[in-house]
């Protein structure tokens, strides 16, 4: 794999958890095929850009920071890029501060518009505090 190709994979993970950090719906929806397929401790889903930007601005929780770790990226084909990595972020929900690390994994797929993830998997490791 093109080295080059991994930083841009990994920039646009980091655009995307941007995005969900300053509640910017409209940049995560652009990030997003029409599909993506996601799965978290609550279960599976799916969600169209809409959905995504929606969930995105709404809520009672907002990511204060993050920081990535052990970041793997492979690409099985031409168009399709697969990250992996750990994140520690700092979460307020329902007014409750707190940190803890998570393994993620996205499944991006470039065409005529450019990279968008399809695929977005979150398995909680470990409560810091």
């Amino acid at each position: 794999m093109e080295p080059d190709l991994r930083q841009t994979i990994l920039d646009l993970e980091t655009a995307f958890w941007n995005a969900m950090r300053d509640k910017d719906g409209a940049a995560a929806a652009k990030l997003c095929g029409d599909t993506v397929v996601a799965t978290n401790a609550m279960g599976v889903s799916t969600m169209s850009p809409k959905k995504m930007a929606t969930m995105t601005e709404e809520g009672d929780w907002t990511l204060g920071s993050f920081s990535f770790s052990e970041v793997h990226v492979t690409s099985p084909l031409p168009d399709v890029a697969v990250i992996g990595y750990l994140v520690r972020q700092e979460v307020t929900r329902g007014g409750q501060k707190g940190e803890y690390t998570a393994a993620e994994c996205s499944t991006w797929v470039h065409k005529d518009d450019g990279w968008l993830c399809h695929a977005h998997c979150e398995s909680a490791l470990e409560k810091v505090t």
